[in-house]
């Protein structure tokens, strides 16, 4: 019985031996990014009225000035041929434009956004030179938007946009090997598969490391969303240069 209880434990002190390097192992594989980016588009957002359309746009030279307040960042986590990436994005702008109609008639659009793409990825090919992976998971899209009409000396008149949305979302992500401290990546997805909503976004970068753990980007991001709010067609673009600073641990 005594030697019975012997073996037993140390079987046990064996296996356990084994299985600590194994957990250990395991959780050492996964690898982590957090970037925090600059997105510095040109935007156009638009609203059906029962009256027409109200568009307004900024242009991207504008972009800084008429910004009261941003946030963008990511985060993203890999394990083998598994990733998981999160992309937040909020801002807050004020512009203004000529609007048609009678002289000196203008809108002034105050913007409101918020978005955030949550993706769980599968590498398909995983070669030394590109590392491509399917991806699927959703967007969720919140605006809270005003348009305000001042046509010329008339009342002004005030159309909003106020609802929030998720939609399901497909892609595909390709990163290329260029060099020891060069690589890119191409990103593009398309997501709502529904009457009423759709949105997809392409982003394209060059990607700089200056170590290990520190990578520069820089590229174009090109986002979309097409929604029917309260039985009016809301349309919201941006496009434009992306810079942003990449922490890998």
């Amino acid at each position: 019985m005594a030697l019975k209880q012997k073996l037993s434990g140390s079987t046990a002190a064996a296996l356990l031996a084994s299985v600590a390097p194994m957990a250990s192992a395991q959780q050492s594989e996964w690898s982590y990014e957090a970037t925090i980016y600059l997105f510095m588009p040109e935007t156009e957002t638009s609203i059906q009225t029962p009256s027409g359309t109200l568009d307004g746009t900024l242009s991207f030279s504008d972009a800084l000035e008429n910004l009261d307040f941003a946030f963008m960042g990511a985060l993203a986590a890999t394990n083998g041929q598994w990733s998981v990436l999160a992309d937040y994005n909020y801002t807050n702008l004020t512009f203004g434009n000529t609007a048609p109609g009678p002289a000196g008639s203008e809108l002034e659009t105050s913007v409101k956004t918020q978005f955030l793409t949550a993706l769980l990825g599968y590498r398909v090919r995983n070669d030394p030179s590109a590392k491509v992976d399917l991806a699927g998971g959703f967007r969720w899209y919140s605006t809270d938007t005003e348009f305000t009409l001042t046509p010329g000396a008339a009342p002004s008149q005030t159309s909003s946009a106020d609802a929030s949305w998720f939609d399901p979302v497909v892609g595909v992500r390709a990163r290329f090997t260029l060099s020891d401290a060069w690589t890119s990546t191409a990103y593009v997805d398309y997501g709502g598969f529904r009457s009423g909503s759709q949105t997809w976004s392409v982003l394209l970068t060059a990607d700089y490391a200056i170590n290990d753990r520190w990578l520069l980007r820089g590229g174009y991001r090109y986002i979309s969303f097409d929604h029917n709010i309260d039985g009016n067609d809301y349309t919201f673009d941006q496009s434009g240069p992306v810079l942003g600073a990449t922490y890998r641990f």
